[in-house]
């Protein structure tokens, strides 16, 4: 199992019978392939989809029917499609329980930054500037290192997307949340030491007395 397919196997977990869950553009739309099959989860677009369906089959794809990020999906039964501007009405009017967000970095502060990186082009913030102040819940879905460096930091040295905002982070490495003591690392992959996390991350994490496997 590749580290992407890993993180998404585990936010899938956290998502529960009922919830409204915005999945943000790249890994974490794959969360929609492993939700459990015994619950139901409303997935939102902010492109204006409500209700959304796993990925297509190849060759049965609708080129009308995208996520925000233009990637073919299916429709479940009762989605709803409406505007941009009643889609924000649902992110903004706190109805959505969680989302999922890829992150450039996270820090010890729980601040995000997500959307850009000086000197290079960008479409601009997107939905994610209003998801993650929005949402009840902000999990973020990455990779623990980019080129060997740490993502996860004292402090965030991109530009912010919010402060203060991220509850959760799931890496190929570990599952950790924020709480009023700081950064707690509550599981840890199988086969991963704490000595390879302490080196990858450069943010004090905190370790969960009941430190766990990550199940997936």
């Amino acid at each position: 199992m590749d580290a992407r397919e890993l993180i998404a196997r585990r936010v899938a977990k956290e998502l529960k019978d009922g919830d409204v869950v915005n999945l943000g553009i790249g890994m974490p739309t794959m969360v929609t392939n492993y939700i459990p099959e015994d619950i139901e989860v409303i997935l939102q677009s902010e492109n204006g989809f409500l209700g959304m369906g796993p990925a297509p089959e190849a060759g049965k794809e609708d080129k009308d029917l995208v996520n925000a990020g233009g990637m073919p999906i299916t429709a479940n039964i009762g989605a709803a499609f409406f505007d941009s501007a009643a889609s924000f009405m649902l992110i903004r009017g706190g109805h959505v329980d969680a989302t999922v967000l890829g992150a450039l970095q996270v820090d010890e502060q729980a601040n995000l930054s997500n959307w850009m990186i000086p000197g290079k082009m960008v479409p601009g913030m997107g939905g994610a500037m209003d998801l993650v102040v929005g949402a009840k819940k902000v999990i973020i879905a990455m990779e623990h290192t980019a080129k060997g460096k740490p993502k996860i930091l004292k402090e965030c040295t991109l530009p912010f997307t919010a402060k203060g905002v991220v509850d959760m982070i799931v890496t190929e490495m570990g599952v950790m949340e924020y709480t009023q003591d700081g950064l707690v690392l509550k599981e840890i992959a199988e086969g991963v030491t704490l000595e390879e996390i302490a080196k990858a991350t450069e943010a004090k994490l905190i370790i969960d007395k009941e430190l766990k496997i990550m199940e997936v």
